[in-house]
């Protein structure tokens, strides 16, 4: 039987698209582990799955001074030893890896053991992570096509973002049902990522008089935000956090209006959904999402709000944009020719079984 690491964590978005490969690998008949870390998101949604799952240490890689980098420096180190017994133990033919800090000893590992890996990099230019596993992967796949130029030995291959299956099976009613909405006024999704955008869910709130005249809103504002004061708000629903729903949710939404993390616009541009990007600052990240926004917004998919710019009145003021122009970002999206990274991914994780 064939066998495949799994790694990636951190972050919502340094899973779904493992979660999206998974499916396919069962029915191809590889038997599938996952390596993340022992308290990460990713442990919770893989063990859902009922996959395997292994956690190794891992520090966090920071761009900044900070007096917790010669801690987490050794934590990485015992995470690389870990990572090398495991895959030493398990004997993979092939490691695919999605990114966040714990893939760095996972690859190394594997490369300690001379096993194949392919990494995935979701936005234009690679996070810190990446740029340390990507000298030791025989493939790069990414999700934007200019990123392909920022990856050295002309191993970058532009897959796209693999969609988990069940995106594409939501039902509309069911949707409306799920958040109580009549159905009567177009419907708005706010999704801020599997952490939240306070800023935005602040803003949002502020402007919900206005808003809930014309629209019903579904607000995915992550865990620990939801406004009790708000619960019983008419045309309002609120969530911490979606799964099973998602899918129903997303068929039931008109317009979206999110961070513009790669994995979730990738999925916005795969259901052809118009978007209203608000990425975050480059104060608060490495501006990953404003380059994410931009490419989004040339290829006419996605309208963009600067976040130091937006105020209640402005962001009032392009969420009605987005909606009057819908059609135009539909148009565009179906004329693109993107589709779901899954089968691009799996012809390269193919290519790869046995080699080790």
């Amino acid at each position: 039987m064939k066998t495949i690491v799994l790694t990636g964590g951190g972050t919502a978005g340094h899973v779904t698209p493992n979660l999206a490969l998974i499916p396919v690998l069962l029915k191809e008949g590889w038997d599938i582990k996952y390596i993340g870390t022992k308290n990460g998101i990713e442990k919770e949604l893989i063990e859902k799955e009922n996959i395997d799952y292994y956690s190794v240490s891992s520090g966090k890689l920071r761009r900044y001074l900070s007096r917790e980098n010669l801690t987490d420096i050794f934590k990485v180190i015992k995470g690389i030893k870990e990572a090398t017994r495991l895959i030493r133990r398990i004997k993979p033919d092939l490691v695919f890896s999605k990114g966040g800090f714990v893939a760095v000893p996972v690859v190394l590992g594997a490369k300690l053991n001379g096993v194949p890996i392919i990494v995935h990099e979701s936005d234009i230019t690679p996070g810190l992570a990446n740029k340390i596993a990507i000298p030791f992967a025989k493939n790069v796949c990414t999700t934007f096509p200019e990123t392909v130029g920022y990856i050295k030995g002309q191993k970058g291959i532009n897959t796209g973002t693999p969609i988990r299956s069940q995106l594409f099976k939501g039902e509309r009613q069911k949707g409306l049902e799920i958040c109580g909405f009549s159905g009567k006024k177009p419907v708005i999704m706010m999704m801020g990522g599997s952490l939240g955008a306070v800023k935005i869910n602040n803003c949002l709130r502020g402007a919900l008089n206005v808003i809930l005249k014309e629209f019903d809103l579904v607000h995915i504002c992550g865990k620990g935000n939801v406004d009790n004061s708000l619960i019983n708000t008419q045309g309002y629903k609120q969530f911490e956090y979606v799964s099973h729903e998602l899918p129903h949710i997303f068929a039931a939404a008109d317009i979206v209006v999110s961070r513009a993390g790669s994995n979730s616009i990738s999925e916005f541009l795969a259901l052809k959904k118009p978007s209203l990007l608000i990425p975050l600052s480059a104060r608060a990240s490495r501006g990953d999402q404003i380059l994410n926004a931009k490419s989004f917004e040339k290829q006419g998919f996605a309208m963009g709000l600067d976040e130091d710019k937006m105020s209640e009145k402005t962001l009032t003021s392009a969420i009605y944009t987005l909606y009057k122009n819908r059609y135009t970002y539909v148009e565009k999206m179906n004329k693109s020719g993107h589709t779901d990274g899954v089968e691009a991914v799996m012809q390269l994780i193919r290519g790869y079984a046995g080699e080790k």
